[in-house]
């Protein structure tokens, strides 16, 4: 997972949405988002076995994304996969973050961490030792890739923020514009949203999820490059 968007506003009737591409190896094996671990959604990596972004019964949803420098596995080092696995398991975004900012970083190569539900959402910073850095997200849009949330310094953020921040907001089932935005992949390979297939990496999925104040929850999957393959609703517990 290399880019997650997410919208917070509190008070409306769907006050989290998030948009996610996943960039990884195009030979890495995956399968699609299903209830692989009891309770919880996600895709599964069938090399490790976790996943990039995953659901909890109880509206918790988590991603994770690698830092600069750190793609691929260690010898030594568990696997970053089941870290949303972990938040996902957790009865709220604040009580998985408190949790999850709890452990030693050291056990896994360096990491983002998002978390939310429709209350809060929450950054967490794995530095490869000590304990993860936590931080609370504001209203509005936040991007997030393998750098800080709205680091003008990633190029992709310095792009694709202000687009975000411009479009009118989705209201679900009606995703907007959000969907042509993921779809992009004009610019540099580090300006990409939608990252084109080089060197055997590039984006391989996208999603959109909604939580909604009142429990709803909706998620649309492409199980490819968001620009050639269709959202298709996820049948949710």
């Amino acid at each position: 997972m290399c880019t997650v968007i997410l919208l917070r506003r509190p008070g409306h009737a769907w006050p989290l949405l998030l948009a996610a591409n996943r960039d990884e190896r195009l030979d890495r094996e995956w399968e699609p988002p299903a209830e692989f671990w009891p309770g919880i959604l996600g895709g599964r990596d069938t090399l490790a076995g976790g996943t990039w972004m995953a659901l909890g019964r109880q509206g918790v949803v988590a991603a994770v994304l690698n830092r600069p420098g750190s793609l691929g596995p260690a010898a030594g080092k568990r696997s970053r996969g089941e870290l949303p696995l972990m938040a996902a398991e957790a009865t709220s975004a604040a009580e998985a973050a408190h949790r999850m900012g709890g452990l030693d970083a050291g056990l896994w190569r360096s990491f983002n961490l998002v978390i939310a539900d429709a209350r809060s959402a929450w950054f967490l910073a794995g530095l490869g030792e000590g304990a993860p850095e936590v931080t609370a997200l504001s209203e509005g849009v936040t991007m997030v890739t393998a750098h800080p949330p709205n680091d003008l310094t990633s190029a992709r953020t310095a792009r694709h923020l202000p687009r975000f921040r411009a479009a009118k907001a989705p209201e679900p089932p009606d995703w907007g514009e959000w969907p042509t935005l993921l779809a992009d992949s004009s610019g540099s390979t580090a300006e990409a949203l939608n990252v084109p297939p080089l060197g055997g990496f590039g984006t391989v999925c996208s999603s959109l999820l909604a939580l909604g104040a009142e429990g709803q929850r909706e998620w649309r999957f492409a199980a490819g490059p968001p620009d050639r393959t269709p959202f298709e609703a996820l049948a949710l517990p």
